[in-house]
């Protein structure tokens, strides 16, 4: 299901040539390539899920160059912002924006063999029937050793812990009472359920979390 994204969630501007900006995406960019190339396999395939604007996939695929990446997002009109980004940057491990809603059943068998996939910024925009769905898919997904970078703001133990997320989540839940923050224990819960192991849980700039999970060898 694609929902709508709350105004609250996301700002980000059309520019002259098409493309749009999000500020959020700018600040966010250099701790978030800091945090890949420490966690990140060397080589191999991947994936980010609602790639968004596209502001991060090029960053990411400059400071990992040895990874093949493929952005992704259900949105055509931000399709169209991560092409023209993709194009500008005329990187050669960076491939065109694919559609992909990633809190629909199946996709996961489509895009198996993954050895990292990234999502920022979603699972407090979608239900959590659906971020189990997006989780169990990311599982299969991912080859042998395959590592999981989930990031964005949590609830930590059932607890928002600032008055910025207080009136964030609120305002998300007033938009549309079937999403908000999840909570860091439940999505530990849902990976493990999926077959994933938590390496590390880092405290990201504006309170934000980063869960890194990898799935077993065979």
């Amino acid at each position: 299901m694609i929902r709508p994204v709350p105004e609250t969630a996301s700002i980000a501007t059309p520019t002259n040539d098409g493309r749009l900006n999000a500020p959020s995406a700018e600040r966010n960019r250099q701790p978030l390539c800091d945090l890949l190339a420490k966690v990140a396999p060397e080589t191999g395939s991947a994936l980010e899920i609602a790639s968004g604007t596209g502001q991060h996939v090029i960053a990411f695929a400059a400071c990992l160059p040895d990874l093949t990446w493929q952005p992704t997002e259900p949105d055509p009109t931000r399709r169209a912002s991560i092409d023209s980004y993709v194009t500008e940057a005329g990187l050669p491990n960076l491939l065109p924006a694919r559609d992909l809603d990633a809190a629909a059943p199946g996709w996961g068998a489509a895009h198996q063999g993954q050895s990292l996939i990234v999502l920022i910024n979603l699972l407090h925009l979608i239900s959590t029937a659906e971020a189990q769905i997006l989780i169990d898919e990311a599982a299969l997904a991912l080859a042998p050793n395959g590592r999981f970078v989930v990031y964005g703001p949590f609830m930590r133990a059932g607890e928002l812990t600032s008055e910025g997320d207080e009136r964030f989540n609120a305002s998300l839940r007033t938009t549309d009472p079937d999403i908000g923050y999840k909570d860091d224990f439940d999505v530990l819960d849902w990976a493990q359920a999926a077959g994933l192991t938590p390496l590390e849980i880092s405290e990201m700039p504006a309170n934000n979390l980063a869960i890194v999970l990898q799935k077993p060898a065979i």
